[in-house]
């Protein structure tokens, strides 16, 4: 006796079709069938059959690497899976960072299914973008993408990272980093000296700290008074051991140093101390003692756009305008030192650059060359300048 039934159709073979309603072809892989007696099919999508044979060809070769790629999972989707499984033991910070970073690629092609994204989608995304974004910020997000589908490879949502294989475009110049000169330093001094971030500014000025250094610093690293009986005497100074990063750690190695302190860093850390105190008394139950140099009113950490909006307030009351940021003022530190003579290995060693070429290409514009070093040489060049006024 003759079966009559429809031939079901075997596991991995195909079918193509033209469906209507879409105006495409549709091709189809069954792939057997589920619990329920459900055919389980994937599908893909071309205007010709031509195009769909070869998304079929492709879509054989990722069943046959086990990867389990989807057109609903989405490149935008690739990139939280990573920012929320794929950053282990790295500071929320980081997560924002890499967001921010991929935020404007995501706006063009963040609704792409992942496994649709070619090389020619960031290509073309990056391009737009160059614009209207520096270069530095393009290769971030270029970056934190490749990182993201590198995550989503190793899970096998996807069979391949375009992101890698794109050069990233000339983008807009950046904001470049600027250095006040010394009577602008000297204007600056003045006006913070009415400011809560007076010593925040002298220090980063006169040691030439980070950003990130200076908000991590706590006073168990600071020594206000030396041992000037030590043979050979001992100066004050800081310890710049920790910065804003995972786990504490400074940006590098070498840039774990400890550093004389000036006498105007002295005496404004001094005056900072006695301010400080007053705000712990103030605060009352409301203190939260994290030992930091620098906090708020209520001893908590400091946010780095808080100082930046304080920071300009001050450049913009000593008259110098508000396109200023706090890094500028460890680019002032380098020109100063650079400008009395200090030698770019010596400079470098007080930055805690890692090589000397470093300082050289960040700085290049400031730098020249001869001899001399440290505290002694900012006490010289602002002449005391917190003690005659």
């Amino acid at each position: 006796m003759v079966a009559t039934g429809a031939k079901r159709r075997g596991h991995g073979e195909d079918t193509i079709y033209f469906a209507a309603a879409k105006n495409r072809y549709v091709g189809a892989v069954s792939l057997g069938f589920g619990p329920d007696g459900r055919r389980i099919r994937r599908k893909v999508y071309g205007r010709t059959k031509q195009e769909v044979r070869d998304k079929l060809k492709t879509l054989h070769a990722e069943l046959d690497r086990g990867l389990r790629t989807s057109g609903r999972y989405t490149a935008r989707q690739a990139v939280e899976d990573w920012l929320r499984g794929g950053l282990p033991g790295r500071s929320e910070r980081t997560r924002d960072v890499n967001r921010e970073a991929t935020a404007p690629l995501l706006e063009l092609i963040g609704a792409k299914p992942l496994r649709e994204l070619t090389a020619g989608d960031v290509r073309d995304a990056l391009d737009t973008l160059s614009t209207s974004h520096s270069t530095r910020y393009l290769q971030l997000g270029r970056a934190a993408l490749a990182r993201a589908i590198k995550y989503a490879e190793a899970h096998d949502r996807v069979g391949r990272n375009v992101a890698t294989l794109v050069d990233i475009p000339k983008g807009r110049a950046g904001r470049p980093s600027r250095s006040f000169t010394l009577d602008q330093a000297r204007a600056l001094l003045k006006v913070a000296g009415e400011s809560r971030l007076n010593a925040y500014v002298v220090l980063s000025l006169t040691v030439g700290v980070r950003t990130e250094e200076a908000r991590q610093l706590c006073w168990d690293h600071v020594d206000l008074d030396g041992d000037p009986d030590a043979n050979p005497p001992v100066p004050p100074s800081v310890a710049v051991w920790r910065s804003v990063r995972q786990g504490g750690d400074t940006k590098t190695p070498k840039s774990r140093r400890t550093l004389a302190l000036p006498l105007a860093a002295v005496q404004a850390l001094r005056e900072h101390r006695k301010r400080q105190a007053g705000d712990r008394l103030a605060a009352g139950s409301q203190w939260r003692d994290h030992g930091l140099v620098f906090a708020s009113a209520i001893g908590t950490p400091l946010d780095a756009a808080n100082v930046r909006r304080e920071f300009r307030k001050i450049t913009e009351s000593a008259g110098l305008g508000k396109d200023w940021a706090p890094l500028d003022l460890r680019h002032t530190f380098v020109s100063l030192m650079s400008a009395d003579g200090v030698p770019v290995e010596e400079i470098a060693r007080l930055a805690g650059h890692n090589r000397t070429a470093t300082t050289e290409l960040v700085y290049r514009h400031e730098l020249r060359p001869v001899i001399t070093t440290g505290a002694e040489v900012m006490d010289r060049i602002l002449n005391n300048f917190t003690t005659s006024n």
